[in-house]
């Protein structure tokens, strides 16, 4: 058998033939493009107009990353830009910048990721590309860590990250709180509504060309290079400062960053900024965060956005408005300390609230100012034209030095009187823990008086609040009983909204008369309180007797405070007895209705208590007078005489006794109190029911001075002014001049 020869030789060389031809096919497919622009360093080189720029790149260390690999946009100041910047410096050359200040002009020049125009004014969210919401781009420039005296201690300070919410994270390692550039781009401004006039605001001695990078112009944009974008500007800018250091370098609002930072700042030791820093500059130094208070809408420090989604920073800014020192301290003198010796006598939340008044969380453009609300949700009350002194863009947004503190709701209104007054503290406490009692009289918008019970007055009326178990507190002064945490808060509840009045026409600056009025809002009605003789009463008042006396009082900017001895108590009796009060006095015109009501199966005359009718609850007793009712008997609706009209108060007949209940039922109205004041009109039910068990009505007809009520007949009954708005538990008793009628 023959044996086959392999011949090595053979195939080392058709190995070797296959190999070259390969790697050549290789080398050509994948080499770079003879077409392909050069990298953003040798781009600029080659433009020839970028020579102090190029030397800048090389003394930061940025020409090996500029000159390979990734993705960039460069803002790029040219070579006329610097000969300005030269004589702005006092410098006569390029060598006299160091590299400190090189690698800031470099490093702020540079933006992640390569965009061209046309891409610079959109939005990348984390749902894709949303076109022209964007006006700023994140940039590789960034703060890092630094060394200050704090309060006389040197220390390694890092500013937060994050906005410090309540339990959230105000520092996240990796995020190196890079500074963004702000851009004007002509498809963003106009998408947005914004023009000439806003860019001017800020760069009042600059051009307004549809595409400027602060307050440069852009002379060539969209050159291309093979690792990223070039546009070709006409000034040098260094890294804008943040609000925090705007603050920190301004010396015309120190009084504003003094307070803000005594009151509101916390320089806290982080773990993990530590370990960085060790681990970087192989120092063995501590590392504290710069941290805001959680209260506040945001952290001037923090060069992102909310982080809501990654790069939100593009898109959005915050904005704070400061008043310079002198109308700052006019403001502590004559509002902050008008009750309080010293500022560090404050309350915390104090400070929280008027910081917050001059915070938002958007970057308010100036001829939109008037469309943004602040952290407290009111409108922004600055005259942006007349009384902003300075206007300048920030890395982290927008930044308003005013001749003017922002005349905050809190501090201008009737509730102003207890916030800034520590005689106050229990009502002011109520006021701020999520009643609604706040936003109500704090509306300057709106008119209120309140009547204003002190911390005096109420302890000794039984209600305190017990801070260690954070609960209020209500001993009964009549009784001694106590009750605790929702029944007490709830019963102060009640007696504070008594004292708030909407009086849009100032219907109580002038008390020495007597009237009638409704507490509480227009939109959650409260009890109706009286007047008299410059004394002001509720039904508990009456009940108690015991008037409420005026002790002085304060105007503010929507309204009247009564500071108080009392407080206007609510009652706790059943409205029957208010009733029988007044049906039982000598020649009482409610004696015939009253008495039809006593001997009925409705009453418990005792308690007062009538069937169908509970504590707490809005009711108008619509009583007929004693010829009204024997009008009604003389027509057979009420049991008696009828030739003369003489009532029949305890009827025996089945029928009769049930004629006298559905009368009494009908002339309840539920769930509404009604005045003459024209706040209540319309069908309102009353206790009566059908034989189906459906509800009847009768129709109110309320304008101011006058009342009527109107059955399903159109019979009118008016009520009789000298005789009615008698005062019970969220009730009023009127007496009118006719009877209603149900007819099934």
């Amino acid at each position: 058998m023959k044996k086959r020869i392999f011949n090595y030789s053979f195939f080392l060389l058709l190995v070797f033939t296959v190999f070259n031809c390969s790697k050549k096919e290789v080398d050509e497919y994948y080499a770079r493009p003879d077409d392909l622009e050069p990298p953003i360093y040798q781009q600029l080189v080659a433009q020839g107009n970028f020579t102090n720029l190029t030397a800048l790149i090389e003394k930061a260390g940025y020409k090996d990353i500029l000159g390979k690999a990734g993705y960039w946009t460069m803002m790029a100041p040219n070579d006329e830009a610097f000969t300005a910047f030269f004589q702005e410096q006092g410098i006569s050359n390029v060598s006299e910048i160091d590299s400190v200040m090189a690698s800031k002009i470099v490093k702020y020049a540079i933006i992640y990721n390569g965009f061209r125009t046309e891409r610079l004014s959109d939005f990348q969210s984390n749902l894709g590309w949303e076109e022209d919401l964007a006006f700023k781009r994140r940039t590789a420039y960034y703060d890092g860590f630094q060394n200050k005296t704090i309060n006389g201690t040197p220390m390694v300070v890092v500013n937060s990250n994050r906005n410090n919410s309540e339990g959230g994270d105000f520092y996240i390692p990796g995020d190196n709180n890079n500074k963004y550039i702000t851009y004007f781009v002509e498809e963003f401004m106009t998408n947005q509504g914004l023009g000439s006039y806003d860019y001017n605001y800020f760069y009042p001695n600059e051009s307004y060309t549809g595409f400027n990078v602060l307050a440069a112009e852009t002379v060539t944009a969209d050159i291309v290079a093979e690792n990223g974008i070039i546009h070709e500007v006409d000034k040098v800018s260094l890294p804008l400062i943040n609000l925090d250091q705007k603050l920190e370098e301004s010396p015309n609002y120190s009084i504003f960053r003094d307070m803000l930072e005594t009151n509101l700042v916390q320089y806290l030791f982080d773990q993990d900024a530590t370990t960085t820093y060790q681990n970087f500059t192989l120092n063995s130094d501590d590392v504290f965060v710069k941290v805001y208070d959680p209260a506040l809408i945001f952290s001037p420090n923090n060069e992102n956005f909310i982080k809501a989604t990654d790069n939100d920073g593009q898109s959005d800014g915050y904005t704070l408005f400061v008043p310079e020192n002198n109308v700052l301290q006019e403001f502590i003198d004559d509002v902050l300390l008008k009750n309080y010796p010293s500022l560090d006598q404050l309350p915390k939340y104090v400070y929280e609230d008027f910081f917050n008044a001059h915070m938002v969380q958007n970057a308010v453009w100036p001829s939109k100012a008037a469309g943004y609300n602040n952290a407290l949700e009111e409108d922004i009350r600055i005259d942006i034209d007349n009384e902003v002194v300075e206007a300048e863009v920030v890395s982290n947004g927008f930044f308003y030095g005013t001749n003017k503190v922002q005349p905050s709701n809190l501090f201008f209104s009737v509730y102003t009187s207890a916030y800034l007054d520590p005689a106050f503290t229990l009502a002011t406490r109520l006021f701020n823990d999520g009643s609604g009692y706040r936003e109500i009289i704090s509306n300057i918008y709106g008119r209120y008086t309140i009547f204003l019970p002190s911390d005096e007055v109420l302890t000794h009326l039984g209600y305190s609040y017990d801070i260690n178990r954070s609960e209020w507190v209500y001993t009964s002064p009549q009784t001694g009983n106590t009750v605790t945490g929702t029944f007490a808060r709830t019963r102060l509840l009640r007696v504070l909204y008594n004292g708030i009045v909407p009086t849009p026409n100032d219907e109580l600056n002038d008390l020495s008369g007597s009237g009638i009025i409704r507490s509480g809002d227009f939109d959650l009605p409260g009890e109706y309180i009286k007047w008299d003789n410059n004394q002001v009463y509720a039904a508990g008042n009456e009940v108690l007797d015991n008037r409420v006396n005026i002790i002085g009082f304060e105007d503010q900017q929507n309204g009247r405070t009564y500071y108080i001895d009392n407080i206007l108590e609510f009652s706790e009796e059943a409205q029957g007895l208010d009733l029988q009060m007044i049906a039982l006095e000598t020649d009482s015109e409610y004696f015939n209705f009253y008495e039809y009501l006593r001997n009925s199966a409705l009453y418990e005359e005792t308690a007062g208590t009538i069937d169908g009718i509970e504590l707490g609850t809005p009711y108008t007793f619509v009583i007929p007078n004693n010829a009204a009712i024997q009008q009604a008997v003389m027509d057979g609706v009420l049991p008696g005489d009828e030739l003369t009209g003489t009532p029949n108060f305890t009827p025996s007949e089945q029928e009769e006794i049930d004629q006298v209940e559905h009368f009494i039922k009908y002339h309840i109205l539920a769930t509404r109190t009604a005045s003459a004041d024209g706040l209540v009109n319309g069908l309102t039910e009353t206790l009566r029911k059908t034989e189906f068990g459906e509800k009847t009505y009768v129709n109110i007809v309320s304008t101011v001075g006058d009342l009527s009520f109107i059955d399903d007949n159109n019979r009118i009954a008016d009520y009789i002014p000298s005789e009615s708005n008698h005062l019970a538990d969220r009730t009023l008793i009127h007496l009118v001049d006719n009877y209603l009628l149900y007819t099934e």
